[in-house]
């Protein structure tokens, strides 16, 4: 009882600090994240790519002083003149048709690509804020226990000076006293590092202050197993991209099958040359040719060989991804009901069993029908207890995040704020 007090009053002045709400740290990756940044610029830049896909090569133009006399230039009768060509390659067999079809597919799936990434670093932001929302916690839980070990201790010198206890037991809880401040110097620590991390991803100051988070209100009840997964299956980004690159690289296959068929070329020539009474002289010339696949073997066969290995690989990496994410939705929705079991098991029984048996061991010990270690463990088991508790809510949290990024659906409210943080069902 003593410990469930002192908790419910620290819950009380925390209240009246700055907290952390998930709001505000997905709010802060919008504009603060490097990475989503990069995501969209490589997005921005496949789209780019369709159009120069959509044209021809562009035109060669040249320019030739035909048949000069050496020295002075002078132009050579009679065959010296002026021209002007201009050459253009014409893809055929539909190449360019299926070029740009592979670039607007690429473009699909890197804009797909850059929704997943924002998924991922807000779910990477997450996992921080409730890893430091059970730091926090814990260390909360720590320094309440920690200062009833202290009376405890004072409790067993006393005992001692007036003859009714032994000297061990005040020896015996400071070394536990030390134990507990060695594991609150780790605890800080921890916390530093993951206070370091989430500001890297939010793109602040590494050394900017984060406020304890605040704990937001989970859903009484989340889909089935099976509905999750056919939303991940449907509205995943990573998926959608995949299949986007199945479609980019058939489109690549298809043209890498018509490379045999010869490119043309058109050209057109113009020239002049003035004549001895004054006149000049005008010609024109046209010119068609054509690319000969002399090595269509060991060239235009492998580059198809090429592609349709790549859009095997495609085809494949697609399956892998789904039954990854079947997989991992499994993994969460099982982790996820165990920790709301768990969560629900102590609040109704093992921690008020826990709590009443620590209470009846500090009486026990002022009256002298328990011992200093049967006193300590009961403390020490309650401190486990309770911290047990955060856990459950850190890990149902980070739960949920994964499965909002796999479902690419928001499952709870970032700006809504627990009743009950710890664990409560």
């Amino acid at each position: 009882m003593i410990l469930a007090c002192a908790l419910a009053t620290s819950a009380l002045q925390a209240q009246e600090t700055p907290r952390l709400t998930l709001a505000e740290v997905y709010g802060s990756l919008i504009g603060g994240s490097p990475r989503i940044a990069a995501a969209t610029a490589q997005a921005q830049a496949a789209r780019a790519r369709i159009g120069p896909a959509s044209r021809w090569p562009d035109p060669s133009i040249q320019l030739s002083l035909m048949n000069r006399n050496l020295p002075g230039l002078g132009l050579q009768d009679p065959l010296g003149m002026n021209q002007i060509q201009v050459m253009q390659m014409v893809p055929i067999a539909g190449k360019t048709g299926l070029a740009v079809k592979a670039a607007q597919a690429d473009a699909t799936a890197e804009a797909a690509r850059a929704r997943e990434v924002s998924w991922e670093v807000r779910t990477r932001a997450a996992m921080s804020f409730y890893d430091i929302y059970q730091a926090d916690h814990a260390l909360t839980t720590m320094a309440e226990t920690r200062r009833l070990v202290q009376d405890i201790i004072e409790t067993a010198r006393v005992m001692y000076t007036e003859g009714r206890g032994r000297q061990t037991d005040v020896l015996r809880g400071q070394v536990d006293l030390a134990r507990m401040d060695e594991e609150i110097i780790r605890m800080r620590a921890m916390r530093e590092a993951m206070a370091v991390r989430l500001n890297s991803m939010r793109g602040l100051p590494v050394d900017a202050p984060v406020a304890t988070p605040l704990l937001p209100r989970f859903p009484d009840s989340l889909p089935s197993r099976q509905e999750l997964e056919a939303h991940a299956l449907g509205q995943r980004p990573m998926l959608a991209a995949g299949a986007a690159r199945i479609e980019a690289s058939d489109a690549m296959a298809r043209r890498a099958g018509r490379e045999i068929w010869p490119d043309l070329t058109l050209g057109v020539i113009y020239g002049q040359r003035p004549m001895p009474d004054g006149g000049t002289d005008r010609m024109g010339s046209f010119m068609l040719g054509f690319t000969l696949p002399l090595t269509a073997g060991s060239r235009q066969r492998q580059m198809e060989a090429e592609a349709k290995a790549m859009n095997a690989m495609a085809i494949a990496d697609l399956d892998d991804m789904r039954n990854d994410t079947r997989g991992r939705i499994g993994e969460l929705h099982a982790d996820l009901r165990r920790a709301r079991a768990l969560a629900a098991l102590y609040h109704t029984t093992l921690l008020p069993q826990i709590r009443a048996t620590a209470t009846a061991a500090l009486s026990g010990y002022r009256s002298g029908t328990a011992d200093f270690m049967t006193l300590l463990d009961s403390q020490m088991e309650s401190l486990r207890a309770t911290q047990e508790l955060f856990r459950f809510d850190a890990e149902s949290g980070k739960a949920i995040a994964e499965l909002e990024m796999l479902t690419a659906t928001e499952l709870l409210d970032p700006a809504s704020t627990a009743d009950t943080p710890g664990g409560a069902p």
